[in-house]
């Protein structure tokens, strides 16, 4: 039995296969090795039953996990893996790689990540090209679901969302000002309750104002990752990968063309491609 995991920092989604045959599937709480130690990893495997049933039974597992950039991380996760999956070979890499590999496969290409985190490589055809972007999501990340969810409670709490969506926040949250800086700045995982924000995003997406922000962000993200990117490799495929992408591809193919910039594919989940991939 092989899995394949593709893990953004709020969910990671796990595919079993057994002779190309996907068997058994799951998702778990995201699994970043910046922020969960091995100690919560091991409690979030412990929670599926689909992954206790078949822990003795997977031989070899890929897992492409945001976070697991160094060389490090990679192999302090798949140390805890492996402690789960006592058989298992494990082979760990950052979600990067597979995002890249998900959307050019062989081919070369420009690809830009919008989903929990946001990132963007050029793919040689085996990897991507190591690049400074990664800063993360106090940094970086923007256009991500957690810039945009930080965005979010920004013009809450300073009373600049339109009074429609202000009494849907409240409806739907029912969050007062300390306890959403609590979860801010003293709670850990910052990241991901910034991220579960982008459910208002879909909620609301035909509102004026949610759109906006949407394009605000999407602007960012060109500006700061992929435009750097095109200069550097001209005439070059580009591809996206992630639900932010999807879930406003309309709106992201209108900040292409604002740039004279066309999108060959956007990419929702790569683990499907990345499934097909490594299981045949």
């Amino acid at each position: 039995m092989v899995a394949v995991v593709y893990s953004g920092s709020r969910t990671a989604f796990w595919k079993l296969t057994e002779n190309g045959e996907v068997v058994a599937h799951c998702n778990t709480t995201g699994i970043n090795p910046c922020f969960v130690d091995e100690k919560s990893i091991l409690q979030i495997l412990n929670k599926k039953i689909v992954l206790i049933n078949n822990a003795e039974n997977i031989k070899k597992i890929y897992f492409f996990a945001a976070g697991a950039s160094s060389t490090e991380r990679k192999d302090e996760l798949a140390k805890t893996l492996s402690s789960f999956f006592r058989y298992s070979k494990v082979i760990v890499e950052d979600d990067l790689f597979g995002a890249t590999k998900a959307a050019c496969n062989t081919t070369t290409g420009i690809v830009g990540v919008l989903g929990s985190g946001a990132n963007c490589a050029f793919f040689d055809g085996k990897k991507p090209v190591k690049n400074n972007f990664g800063l993360g999501y106090i940094l970086g990340d923007e256009g991500s679901s957690n810039y945009l969810g930080k965005i979010l409670l920004k013009k809450f709490l300073t009373h600049k969302l339109p009074n429609d969506l202000r009494t849907k926040f409240i409806n739907t949250y029912d969050l007062e000002r300390a306890q959403i800086l609590e979860r801010v700045y003293r709670k850990p995982q910052a990241n991901i309750f910034l991220s579960s924000f982008f459910d208002f995003y879909i909620q609301n997406k035909t509102h004026g104002y949610i759109l906006n922000l949407i394009d605000e962000g999407f602007d960012q993200h060109f500006n700061t990752y992929i435009l750097p990117m095109v200069a550097k490799h001209p005439d070059t495929d580009l591809h996206f990968v992630g639900a932010v992408a999807s879930e406003f591809k309309d709106r992201l193919h209108h900040t292409a063309n604002k740039y004279d910039l066309e999108i060959r594919t956007i990419t929702k989940d790569p683990i499907l491609k990345l499934l097909k991939h490594y299981t045949n």
